[in-house]
């Protein structure tokens, strides 16, 4: 009988895990660091607009839609921000705050008249990636909220 067979693993053998390699783990450090970065930047942004500063004032008096979607997306960014540094919940936080960055850079290009894209872009593309390098939590979150709806009913998922 012999120790060669396959699967089996003898006590001096290195077993190497999934995501634990050196380039797993530095891509990990990496998407942290995106993360923590991105948290900062929402949450400042977020609590300039929740505190009411001038500037934020009149660029939502600029959009026109009322001061109430000022106080809505800080509370939004503040959320989102503080979400991200929650391992569980970072991709879905990246997932809302890719929505308020869209909306952002959208407003910048079609409603304001000398808008500028250029100052949400990088946080939306900082929240694109960190949204893809979590995409795992994200759908397990999903499929998971989705597997105890279709339990709660009555009927079978295939009814």
């Amino acid at each position: 009988m012999s120790d060669a067979r396959e699967g089996v693993v003898t006590p001096d053998q290195q077993v190497e895990t999934p995501g634990r390699s050196a380039n797993g783990l530095m891509v990990t450090l990496g998407l942290w660091v995106v993360q923590v970065l991105l948290a900062a930047a929402m949450v400042g942004a977020g609590l300039a607009k929740l505190s009411g500063a001038a500037e934020m004032v009149t660029l939502f008096d600029a959009v026109g839609a009322g001061q109430w979607l000022r106080v809505v997306t800080g509370a939004l960014e503040v959320g989102g921000g503080a979400l991200l540094l929650v391992p569980a919940l970072a991709g879905m936080a990246a997932l809302a705050l890719a929505g308020v960055l869209s909306g952002a850079v959208l407003t910048e290009l079609l409603v304001l008249p000398d808008g500028n894209a250029l100052k949400p872009l990088p946080l939306l593309l900082l929240a694109l990636i960190v949204l893809y390098g979590r995409r795992h939590t994200v759908i397990r979150l999903l499929v998971r909220g989705r597997t105890r709806r279709v339990l709660q009913t009555r009927e079978g998922p295939w009814d």
